[in-house]
Parts: C-alpha cells; sequence; structure tokens
C-alpha cells in the first residue's frame, strides 16, 4: 500500500485548490474526470502550479 505525505497545513486549503481547479479547467474547456484525456486534465494541473508558484513568488521579500 502506498503512503501519501500530502498532508495539508492550511485549513480551507483544499477547498482553495478545487475551486482553482474548476476555474482553470472552466477557463480552458476542460470537462475534468476520467473521461478526459489526460493531457487536457494535466494542463489544469499544470496551470494550477504555475498560477501558485507566481503567487509563492509574489509574495516573497524583496532582497
Amino acid at each position: 500500500m502506498a503512503y501519501q505525505s500530502n498532508k495539508l497545513v492550511v485549513p480551507g486549503a483544499q477547498q482553495a485548490i478545487n475551486a482553482m481547479k474548476t476555474e482553470i479547467a472552466s477557463e480552458f474547456g476542460v470537462q475534468l474526470g476520467p473521461d478526459s484525456s489526460a493531457r487536457a486534465n494535466g494542463s489544469v494541473g499544470g496551470e494550477i502550479t504555475k498560477r501558485l508558484v507566481a503567487m509563492a513568488q509574489g509574495q516573497k521579500p524583496q532582497q
């Protein structure tokens, strides 16, 4: 059995990620789920990652 280590530290983070996923899928015109291609589903995940990284970089203090 695989061990899952993706524990969310911030309460409400899962709801925020799900909302972001739904928003991006809508923007891309992708219907998420097992009937969609891996490429279509993956494009949504990739965009989530890009946006989260951009948000984190925007919050970094300037050195």
